[in-house]
């Protein structure tokens, strides 16, 4: 039985807590008891350090731990400084080093709404009437390990996210997992013959305000080629693919499970349908040396405005393609139970949430489901 942990959130409001409690007591806290609210149940998280620096600011870490996931962010250290303020809010919090900024948002921290709530009532608790506090949240290895996720591609820079809308860290890419989103899978198989895979939460998003129904939905993390074996077994005819063009990819070279960890050949498979697509030399070269998928397709975009081109529609029109035909030469390649005819389509996205492409299938399916 894999072992579910805790949110990055959860961890640094431990490390206020532990902070806040060194402020008041002058000793340090060993557990932090923080109220996660969502679901509504205490942790109590080991606190490695606390340090008073001053008479009014206190420093205490704490340490990440998502249970048995595949978590770039395990045994990350996270800061939390503590100052008292003399006027203003109650509790002002920062995003210090480590911290990404929303680039889309005025360059705000990238401390986000459950992380935000969770802070602020757990260390509301913990204040007497006047005191105000402001709270700067540090991640040491944060822009070092920013580098290696996709949070540029969402318009997050110079570190990670306080992101979640739970305390709990489900370990997404592990078997137990799996077995979830096959239930679910079980479930809407049941009752529709179409169902769109979305790898993550932007795809679950942008599908419903697109009007697709909401039943129709199917999480998969970086399980696709599993789940669309299982949807081939339990008859399902028609599966649109709906994803970051960053992740859904790979499928194109044939990677069909998805997590960093295990493969990554974005950057071959676009070089590769450049090459295809009757692009420069130079102008290859220039995709395949691209920092992430999304500066790769602003090379595109910027060299179709500056010719007056079309390359993007036609690099991405061929990936589009290319992933329905690997999807479903896999489906046939390992469904030993099933009919191996179910119909694969893809939509492509991109960091702002824009469709760059849709295959032709796709473009039949999101007829039928919209």
């Amino acid at each position: 039985m894999s072992r579910s942990g805790y949110t990055l959130p959860v961890f640094a409001c431990a490390a206020a807590v532990a902070a806040l409690h060194w402020l008041h007591h002058r000793r340090p806290l060993t557990l932090a008891s923080v109220d996660l609210i969502e679901p509504a149940q205490i942790a109590e998280i080991p606190i490695e350090q606390v340090a008073g620096l001053s008479d009014n600011t206190a420093l205490a870490i704490a340490r990440s731990d998502p249970g048995d996931n595949l978590d770039l962010t395990k045994n990350t250290p996270i800061w939390a400084l503590v100052e008292w303020r003399e006027a203003g809010e109650p509790i002002i919090i920062k995003g210090g080093e480590g911290i990404g900024r929303q680039m889309n948002v005025d360059d705000k921290p990238a401390i986000y709404a459950y992380a935000q709530r969770l802070l602020q009532e757990n260390l509301q608790r913990m204040l007497a009437p006047g005191e105000k506090i402001t709270v700067t949240i540090i991640l040491p290895e944060g822009r070092s390990l920013a580098v290696r996720t996709s949070n540029s591609a969402f318009g997050v820079v110079e570190g990670l996210s306080l992101l979640g809308t739970t305390g709990i860290s489900q370990p997404l890419s592990t078997p137990d997992q799996l077995a979830v989103f096959r239930a679910e899978l079980q479930d809407k198989a049941s009752r529709f013959e179409s169902l769109v895979f979305c790898i993550g939460e932007n795809g679950l998003d942008l599908a419903r305000k697109l009007g697709i129904n909401p039943e129709q939905l199917v999480k998969t993390a970086n399980w696709l080629g599993p789940m669309l074996v299982e949807a081939d077994v339990l008859g399902v005819r028609e599966i649109l693919l709906f994803g970051y063009h960053g992740k859904l990819m790979k499928l194109a070279g044939g990677i069909f499970h998805t997590h960093h960890y295990l493969a990554d050949g974005r950057r071959e498979i676009l070089a590769a349908h450049c090459a295809i697509a009757g692009l420069k030399l130079p102008d290859i070269q220039a995709v395949f040396n691209s920092a992430t998928a999304e500066a790769a397709l602003t090379y595109l975009k910027s060299l179709d405005a500056a010719t007056s081109s079309d390359w993007v529609n036609q690099v991405y029109s061929a990936i589009a393609e290319t992933i329905d035909v690997r999807s479903q030469e896999y489906i046939q390649s390992h469904s030993q139970q099933g009919t191996g005819t179910t119909v694969c389509g893809s939509i492509l996205f991109d960091r702002d949430r824009k469709i760059i492409v849709k295959s032709k299938t796709a473009a039949l399916l999101m007829g039928k489901l919209c």
